[in-house]
């Protein structure tokens, strides 16, 4: 008898864990985000890196002695905070996946450094200030291209969207990204009125790599106005700080005109991101229909 009751225990227990494990592996079938989904995760990434690439500008400006600055760069990090619950949110789906590009751990970490960046920030140099940024950035940067690639383009390579994913994905959010850093270091030889030796070698060197990120993107953007649009807004501010930026005393151009030349050329790049990301949308819910539409028997 006691034989019996251990031996159906066993089964019992046996079945529970299957139970268990089958209801787990639906779970994470199901959480299979859409495109669209996806896409809103997607823009979600981009608003932040948006956001943090213009308080590393305001942050160079006010630690170079420019307080104007510290009212805007505070309102920024508001608005910054308030992405954060909506950025946890989007991917929740993604951390419950079975080979997920990001985990909660991940986005804790984050939000924990984004947080001690402002805590910090007062005691920072303008390098340093720069380079901590630049990490969250960077981070931001890896999600957006490792989701987008998995789950946007995953299983699609007959889609002919590869030039605007990676435009999309990779090429324009880098392509911002070197103009933000861009228009941090200016905001510091702006405030300070002189470009020291060892920042005009990096200005020059961000420029000439945004340009050809920039050449690159155009081949992949079609006949697109945005693409247009933001080609002569990247071509004003490089030649802004070719012309403007680089002397090593009396700089004249203000921090003011310079943030907002450098500001209108980084937010074309972004609304070229919006429009690629609406083209992929349509794409993408295309190509849904079709393989709904065109059965295995039919096709």
């Amino acid at each position: 008898m006691d034989s019996f009751v251990y031996l159906m225990i066993i089964v019992a227990s046996s079945v529970l864990a299957l139970s268990w494990c089958v209801q787990r592996q639906s779970l994470r079938t199901t959480a299979m985000p859409g495109p669209a989904h996806t896409l809103a995760a997607c823009r979600c990434l981009l608003a932040l890196i948006e956001s943090i690439q213009q308080h590393r500008g305001m942050s160079s400006a006010q630690l170079s002695g420019d307080q104007a600055f510290a009212e805007r760069r505070q309102q920024k990090a508001a608005e910054i905070d308030a992405l954060m619950p909506r950025l946890f949110e989007l991917m929740r789906t993604e951390t419950l996946m079975q080979s997920p590009c990001l985990t909660r751990n991940d986005l804790k970490l984050f939000s924990f450094h984004w947080r001690e960046l402002g805590e910090k920030l007062p005691d920072l140099s303008v390098e340093q200030s720069i380079a901590r940024h630049g990490l969250l950035i960077g981070r931001l940067l890896k999600w957006l291209a490792l989701v987008g690639e998995t789950r946007l383009h995953g299983g699609r390579a007959a889609l002919p969207v590869s030039g605007l994913m990676r435009n999309y994905l990779v090429r324009l959010p880098s392509l911002s990204e070197y103009l933000g850093q861009v228009r941090a270091l200016g905001m510091c030889v702006a405030t300070r009125h002189g470009c020291p030796a060892v920042v005009r070698v990096r200005l020059m060197f961000l420029i000439a790599h945004a340009e050809a990120l920039l050449g690159q993107a155009m081949v992949s953007s079609g006949n697109s106005a945005e693409a247009d649009r933001a080609s002569q807004g990247i071509q004003q501010m490089a030649r802004v700080v070719r012309t403007q930026m680089l002397l090593s005393s009396d700089v004249k151009i203000g921090a003011d005109e310079y943030f907002r030349i450098a500001t209108e050329a980084i937010d074309s790049v972004f609304k070229w991101i919006e429009v690629s990301g609406h083209s992929i949308r349509i794409l993408l819910l295309e190509d849904d229909r079709r393989a709904t539409v065109c059965l295995p028997h039919a096709c």
